[in-house]
């Protein structure tokens, strides 16, 4: 009986722009605890997934040294990784949204495949095996975990996503920063480290999908007032037009746009971390190196928080300019100091790279929901997101070419071009100007 009154407290509402709100069941009546706790669930989660991108370059070397691997082939392993966690990210969500992948089961697989790619990568004689057990399987289950943990801080913080896609974004980069110094220090130990990061990897993950939930479809919490807030400019300086369904993406100009900005955002991102490390350690040692990517990844995951938590306020498409302008301009800077051996200037560097091209996901959560509304906003992010697959490729090119050339100014042209080209994203449906009234 209880359960039918509350039942029927439940209510649908629609606001201005057409955003629809299931009001009345508050998060520790589906939960039995605040929603913050998802939030930690998804960041340990998300710690736990990230190792395999931002660790991967603490190794690479080490991997290359493996009699008839190359720099090259060892490289090309992490980008068919980043293409197989890119491309998990729509099927996922679209699977997701159907009752077809439960969270928790999801959240499972992927805890099993993320510790599969780490002893992969620990105890791996072929590269067709790294290839298989690293890029492949363990890429599928990175990608299963970070799709699952975006969509539930979709789900639960409607009305924060920014800040909390920010705090969840930014422990995938951070989570990796005990790994890169532990290989380091140690890098005859790879295998056990590997071992045990694997253990603690497939503990985290599935204890977290032992307890991760999704609300109902359009769910919004207690407060704010879902109809007030949605006119409140300080929250939604430029609500979507319309709402725009995965299909419908396709025909829209903006989708192009926006993917081809991040494609080089990715790019750049993934290169450096291929060959920031081997670069660095060439040149000054791989204790430089160790610190320069422990700051790749720790600037990364504090830039996230950061912008999530001020985009919205800032404007979304003025920061993510900015930040690839940061980035292209690290790129440079990055390369000067290394060939030059000023170890300040590569650290400054880095935190420029860790500020600009590293933070462009989080702002992409966002942007996603401000251009193409509410209707899907988990299955829309990931077809944007698939844009990391090809940046991977390209960044993989850029690899190869830093082996024999300059290949951080590439990268640093390639992020300033996108920079210029993300001044021309427009919100779908919003004309560009307006005209005076005669």
């Amino acid at each position: 009986m209880p359960e039918a009154v509350a039942m029927a407290e439940v209510r649908e509402l629609q606001d201005v722009y057409g955003r629809r709100y299931r009001v009345g069941e508050s998060d520790r009546e589906l939960l039995g605890r605040s929603r913050t706790w998802i939030t930690g669930l998804a960041a340990a989660a998300m710690l736990a997934a990230g190792v395999q991108q931002y660790g991967f370059g603490a190794i690479a070397a080490s991997l290359s040294r493996t009699p008839g691997w190359t720099f090259g082939g060892i490289v090309l392993s992490l980008a068919v990784w980043a293409i197989c966690q890119a491309g998990a990210a729509f099927p996922v969500a679209w699977l997701r949204d159907r009752g077809l992948l439960p969270a928790p089961v999801a959240m499972a697989a992927g805890a099993v495949l993320c510790a599969a790619g780490l002893v992969t990568l620990g105890h791996a004689t072929s590269l067709l095996t790294v290839f298989f057990g690293y890029s492949v399987l363990g890429g599928l289950g990175t990608g299963l975990v970070y799709a699952t943990c975006i969509g539930a801080v979709l789900a639960w913080f409607p009305d924060r996503t920014g800040s909390r896609a920010g705090i969840v974004s930014g422990a995938f980069a951070a989570g990796s920063v005990p790994f890169v110094v532990l290989a380091t220090v140690v890098p005859a130990a790879r295998p056990v480290l590997l071992d045990v990061t694997a253990a603690v990897v497939l503990a985290v993950i599935a204890g977290c999908a032992a307890l991760l939930r999704y609300p109902p479809r359009n769910w919004w919490p207690a407060t704010p007032e879902p109809r007030a807030w949605a006119l409140d400019r300080a929250h939604n300086r430029r609500p979507a037009v319309r709402h725009y369904r995965p299909a419908e993406l396709f025909r829209c100009g903006t989708t192009l746009s926006l993917y081809l900005v991040v494609v080089p955002a990715a790019a750049v991102l993934l290169f450096d971390l291929a060959y920031l490390a081997t670069f660095t350690a060439a040149r000054s040692g791989p204790g430089l190196a160790a610190a320069a990517l422990a700051s790749l990844a720790a600037a990364t995951g504090s830039g996230r928080v950061l912008i999530g938590r001020f985009a919205g306020r800032l404007g979304r498409p003025r920061i993510l300019r900015c930040a690839l302008l940061a980035g292209g301009v690290a790129q440079f800077v990055l390369f000067f100091s290394g060939e030059h051996r000023h170890a300040v200037g590569l650290l400054l560097g880095v935190a420029l790279a860790g500020l600009g091209n590293g933070c462009c996901y989080t702002l992409l959560v966002g942007l996603v929901r401000e251009y193409f509304g509410e209707e899907s906003p988990a299955q829309n992010f990931g077809i944007l997101y698939s844009a990391k697959a090809v940046g991977a490729v390209v960044g993989t090119g850029l690899a190869a070419l830093a082996m024999t050339g300059p290949g951080f100014v590439a990268a640093g042209l390639l992020s300033l071009a996108a920079a210029a080209l993300s001044g021309r994203l427009a919100q779908p449906g919003r004309p560009g100007s307006l005209l005076p009234v005669a």
